[in-house]
């Protein structure tokens, strides 16, 4: 399976077979400048409705749209509920973290998750081989936050998601803060990467990407 980074917290995951999902496809706007969305995909997964994560009209090919626990063309999606802020939803509302499997690989997105993961919902997320983290702080977890969750979660692979760049204007951190002392980075000169069952690092490796768009 192959993983692109379109820029944001937006992912276009392509199984072997060629089935494409989509993660919370983002509207750009005077702040956030990474390119129209031009990708089709089967699938689209929201993690709540904010503009910036919920813009599934821009995808094309009609794709299914999954907000909560579902399954469509094999794929089981688990949708764990959690909050986009550290207040329980108060700030900025409720967010769905995403899990699901392809190609025997196991993936979570955690789309604008606001605060440290419970016991609960570590356990309810279970082994993750991929887990597609945000970073930047402010409307997400910040650096130290997140490299808290990894830490629970364990993967294989991390890919750092919602941070600030040359087309993020967000008032959020770069990644370089959640990158400090980390041992297996990887910093590819490319937007995607493929990942196989079986051939995935034994320790945690983060995965820096290049926006696609």
């Amino acid at each position: 399976m192959k993983i692109k980074w379109l820029g944001h917290a937006t992912f276009l995951i392509t199984s072997d077979s060629g089935m494409k999902i989509i993660t919370d496809p983002y509207e750009p706007n005077d702040r956030l400048h990474y390119g129209e969305i031009n990708e089709s995909a089967d699938i689209a997964t929201v993690s709540h409705d904010h503009s910036d994560h919920s813009n599934v009209a821009a995808v094309k090919g009609s794709p299914q749209v999954v907000k909560g626990d579902a399954e469509i063309k094999g794929i089981k999606f688990k949708g764990i509920p959690s909050f986009h802020d550290a207040a329980g939803g108060k700030d900025r509302g409720r967010n769905t973290i995403f899990c699901f499997e392809v190609d025997g690989v196991k993936v979570c997105h955690l789309g604008d998750l606001g605060h440290e993961l419970t016991a609960e919902q570590v356990a309810e997320i279970g082994a993750m081989d991929v887990v597609l983290l945000p970073v930047g702080g402010f409307y997400t977890i910040d650096a130290a936050v997140a490299s808290r969750v990894a830490d629970k979660l364990n993967p294989k692979v991390v890919i750092p998601m919602h941070f600030k760049n040359n087309k993020c204007d967000f008032p959020i951190a770069g990644v370089d803060e959640f990158l400090r002392g980390k041992k297996d980075i990887s910093q590819p000169d490319a937007s995607e990467v493929e990942l196989r069952a079986g051939e995935l690092p034994s320790a945690t490796q983060v995965i820096v990407l290049k926006p696609a768009l």
